[in-house]
């Protein structure tokens, strides 16, 4: 397998990918740079993928490295989360959220309910990446991650702060108080609902840098 290391410098961080006869998939447009004897090709896209792209802000060409050096990603003022893929899972990440994984790791698509997809305003098709098999991926975060286990309970929160999901945990949109007055005098109109047993990667706080970035953008678009 591909050994991945997250360096960082002055607050930036950027993800360090050693191949020595392995591949690895990463998101479209992440490489900075790469030296050694590797190739990098784009797996063609099935039919499906192109329908679903039209639909989507995931990204289904993702490029492939192959061979022996190392390859070193991007950085960004947010961070990275390291995990792994066993057997038997099957892993659903939010949007945007992927960043670079082994090649053994299987990439698929999902489609959360059009209700769902709605009262999130993501339209009535919301798709995100999938994964199976058995391996290393690296997920692009705002900031720490923290593991939640869920066994036949639930989870709520303010917005998307959930970051990945194993399969047997649902997501509905609702509002958090039983009456629609409760939730208009409590100013919080919707929730994030996850429901089932299974694993839940959360990421509430992001990094300092990375927020006073997002707010100068707020800033500059007003």
């Amino acid at each position: 397998m591909a050994t991945f290391k997250i360096e960082h410098v002055e607050g930036m961080r950027w993800l360090k990918v050693a191949l020595k006869n392995d591949d690895v998939r990463t998101e479209r447009g992440a490489l900075n740079h790469m030296k050694g004897a590797v190739a990098m090709d784009v797996p063609w896209p099935t039919l499906r993928a192109w329908w679903v792209s039209l639909f989507s802000d995931e990204s289904l060409l993702r490029p492939r490295y192959s061979g022996t050096g190392t390859v070193y990603l991007d950085s960004t003022l947010g961070g990275y989360h390291l995990m792994k893929v066993a057997s038997g899972e099957r892993w659903i990440l939010d949007t945007r959220c992927f960043w670079a994984s082994d090649g053994a790791v299987e990439l698929s698509i999902h489609r959360e309910r059009m209700l769902t997809a709605f009262w999130a305003d993501e339209g009535l098709l919301w798709y995100k990446t999938a994964l199976k098999g058995n391996g290393q991926v690296v997920l692009s975060v705002d900031g720490p991650v923290e593991e939640v286990q869920l066994t036949d309970d639930r989870l709520v929160t303010d917005g998307p702060f959930v970051i990945a999901r194993t399969q047997g945990i649902s997501l509905r949109i609702k509002r958090p108080a039983r009456s629609l007055i409760s939730s208009w005098l409590s100013g919080q109109k919707a929730a994030y609902v996850y429901e089932g047993t299974g694993t839940l990667l959360l990421c509430t706080v992001p990094y300092w840098r990375a927020r006073m970035q997002a707010q100068r953008l707020e800033s500059a678009t007003e």
